[in-house]
Protein backbone atom coordinates (compact mmCIF):
# COMPACT_ATOMS: atom_id res chain seq x y z
CA UNK A 1 0.00 0.00 0.00
CA UNK A 2 1.42 3.08 -1.06
CA UNK A 3 1.56 6.32 1.36
CA UNK A 4 0.62 9.74 0.56
CA UNK A 5 3.58 11.93 2.53
CA UNK A 6 2.26 15.27 0.89
CA UNK A 7 0.67 16.86 3.74
CA UNK A 8 3.79 16.31 5.96
CA UNK A 9 6.31 17.42 3.15
CA UNK A 10 4.09 20.27 2.98
CA UNK A 11 4.05 20.55 6.86
CA UNK A 12 7.64 20.53 6.81
CA UNK A 13 8.77 22.70 4.22
CA UNK A 14 6.77 25.18 6.13
CA UNK A 15 8.35 24.87 9.34
CA UNK A 16 11.87 25.47 7.27
CA UNK A 17 10.56 28.14 5.90
CA UNK A 18 9.21 29.88 8.89
CA UNK A 19 12.65 28.75 10.76
CA UNK A 20 14.63 29.54 7.59
CA UNK A 21 13.12 33.57 7.17
CA UNK A 22 13.43 34.45 10.94
CA UNK A 23 17.34 33.27 10.79
CA UNK A 24 17.43 35.35 7.82
CA UNK A 25 15.93 38.29 9.65
CA UNK A 26 17.61 37.82 12.48
CA UNK A 27 21.29 37.58 10.93
CA UNK A 28 19.90 40.76 8.99
CA UNK A 29 19.04 42.89 12.34
CA UNK A 30 22.76 41.35 13.97
CA UNK A 31 24.47 42.25 11.46
CA UNK A 32 22.38 45.61 11.37
CA UNK A 33 22.98 45.83 14.98
CA UNK A 34 26.71 45.31 14.99
CA UNK A 35 27.48 48.16 12.55
CA UNK A 36 25.30 50.40 13.94
CA UNK A 37 26.95 50.01 17.19
CA UNK A 38 30.65 50.71 15.18
CA UNK A 39 29.12 53.48 14.28
CA UNK A 40 28.46 54.92 17.28
CA UNK A 41 30.87 56.08 20.01
CA UNK A 42 28.48 55.21 22.69
CA UNK A 43 26.87 52.36 24.45
CA UNK A 44 23.11 51.99 22.86
CA UNK A 45 20.54 52.79 25.22
CA UNK A 46 16.79 52.57 24.67
CA UNK A 47 13.56 52.31 26.93
CA UNK A 48 13.30 48.84 28.17
CA UNK A 49 9.71 49.17 26.48
CA UNK A 50 10.73 49.23 23.25
CA UNK A 51 9.83 46.29 20.74
CA UNK A 52 10.71 45.35 17.72
CA UNK A 53 7.82 43.98 15.05
CA UNK A 54 8.70 41.67 11.92
CA UNK A 55 7.00 41.46 9.05
CA UNK A 56 6.87 38.69 6.84
CA UNK A 57 4.37 39.21 3.62
CA UNK A 58 3.51 36.03 1.52
CA UNK A 59 2.87 37.44 -1.88
CA UNK A 60 0.54 35.77 -4.53
CA UNK A 61 3.55 34.06 -7.13
CA UNK A 62 4.87 36.68 -9.37
CA UNK A 63 4.00 39.55 -7.33
CA UNK A 64 6.80 40.46 -5.01
CA UNK A 65 8.56 42.64 -7.37
CA UNK A 66 5.44 44.42 -7.64
CA UNK A 67 4.67 44.58 -3.16
CA UNK A 68 8.22 45.99 -3.16
CA UNK A 69 8.07 48.72 -5.33
CA UNK A 70 4.66 49.62 -3.65
CA UNK A 71 6.32 50.13 -0.51
CA UNK A 72 9.10 52.23 -1.87
CA UNK A 73 6.40 54.85 -1.71
CA UNK A 74 4.35 53.43 1.30
CA UNK A 75 7.43 54.40 3.50
CA UNK A 76 6.84 58.02 3.49
CA UNK A 77 3.40 58.01 5.13
CA UNK A 78 4.79 55.39 7.53
CA UNK A 79 7.42 57.47 8.69
CA UNK A 80 4.95 60.26 9.47
CA UNK A 81 3.45 58.20 11.44
CA UNK A 82 6.12 57.46 13.93
CA UNK A 83 6.23 54.11 11.86
CA UNK A 84 9.99 53.52 12.09
CA UNK A 85 11.65 51.00 9.61
CA UNK A 86 14.71 49.31 10.57
CA UNK A 87 14.59 47.53 7.04
CA UNK A 88 13.52 45.73 4.12
CA UNK A 89 14.28 42.80 2.56
CA UNK A 90 13.53 40.38 -0.41
CA UNK A 91 15.09 36.78 -0.64
CA UNK A 92 17.17 35.96 -3.52
CA UNK A 93 18.46 32.49 -2.98
CA UNK A 94 15.79 29.89 -2.04
CA UNK A 95 13.38 29.51 -4.37
CA UNK A 96 10.47 28.70 -1.74
CA UNK A 97 10.71 32.29 -0.34
CA UNK A 98 10.44 33.62 -4.32
CA UNK A 99 7.82 36.88 -3.65
CA UNK A 100 8.48 37.11 -0.15
CA UNK A 101 8.67 40.72 1.74
CA UNK A 102 9.56 41.55 4.77
CA UNK A 103 10.67 44.14 6.92
CA UNK A 104 11.41 44.96 10.50
CA UNK A 105 10.13 48.30 12.45
CA UNK A 106 11.25 49.57 15.83
CA UNK A 107 8.83 51.16 18.51
CA UNK A 108 8.84 52.89 21.31
CA UNK A 109 6.42 50.39 22.85
CA UNK A 110 2.94 47.70 22.16
CA UNK A 111 1.09 50.89 23.03
CA UNK A 112 2.87 52.93 20.84
CA UNK A 113 2.95 50.30 17.61
CA UNK A 114 -0.84 50.16 18.22
CA UNK A 115 -1.30 53.66 18.67
CA UNK A 116 0.70 54.56 15.56
CA UNK A 117 -0.33 51.48 12.97
CA UNK A 118 -4.02 52.75 13.66
CA UNK A 119 -3.34 56.10 13.33
CA UNK A 120 -1.63 55.39 9.86
CA UNK A 121 -4.48 53.24 8.65
CA UNK A 122 -6.91 55.22 9.47
CA UNK A 123 -5.38 58.53 7.42
CA UNK A 124 -7.21 59.16 3.93
CA UNK A 125 -3.37 59.33 2.23
CA UNK A 126 -2.26 55.86 2.96
CA UNK A 127 -5.84 54.18 2.31
CA UNK A 128 -5.05 54.06 -1.66
CA UNK A 129 -1.49 51.84 -0.66
CA UNK A 130 -3.52 49.59 1.38
CA UNK A 131 -5.95 48.70 -1.55
CA UNK A 132 -3.55 48.55 -3.81
CA UNK A 133 -1.29 46.21 -1.90
CA UNK A 134 -4.20 43.86 -1.69
CA UNK A 135 -4.61 42.41 -5.05
CA UNK A 136 -0.60 41.32 -4.13
CA UNK A 137 -1.02 39.45 -1.23
CA UNK A 138 -2.00 35.84 -0.72
CA UNK A 139 -5.01 34.84 1.27
CA UNK A 140 -6.18 31.88 3.38
CA UNK A 141 -9.55 31.30 4.84
CA UNK A 142 -10.09 34.93 4.06
CA UNK A 143 -7.04 36.44 6.00
CA UNK A 144 -4.09 37.93 4.21
CA UNK A 145 -0.46 35.92 4.55
CA UNK A 146 1.61 38.35 6.72
CA UNK A 147 3.49 37.26 9.51
CA UNK A 148 3.64 39.96 12.37
CA UNK A 149 5.76 38.76 15.27
CA UNK A 150 6.70 41.44 18.20
CA UNK A 151 10.13 40.50 19.60
CA UNK A 152 11.64 42.46 22.33
CA UNK A 153 15.62 42.99 22.57
CA UNK A 154 17.48 40.31 24.56
CA UNK A 155 19.59 42.16 27.21
CA UNK A 156 22.90 41.44 25.77
CA UNK A 157 21.50 43.05 22.06
CA UNK A 158 23.97 45.82 21.10
CA UNK A 159 20.48 47.08 19.71
CA UNK A 160 17.74 47.82 21.96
Amino acid sequence: MKTNHNGLSLLNRWRSRGLIVCATALASFAAGSFIGAHRNSGEVRADSNRVFELMVYHCVPGKGAALESLFRDASKPMASHGISVVGYWVPNEDPAWNDTFIYLVAHPSRDEAQKNWDALHHDPEFRPYIEAAKPFIQKGDRQYKVDEVYMRPADFSAMK
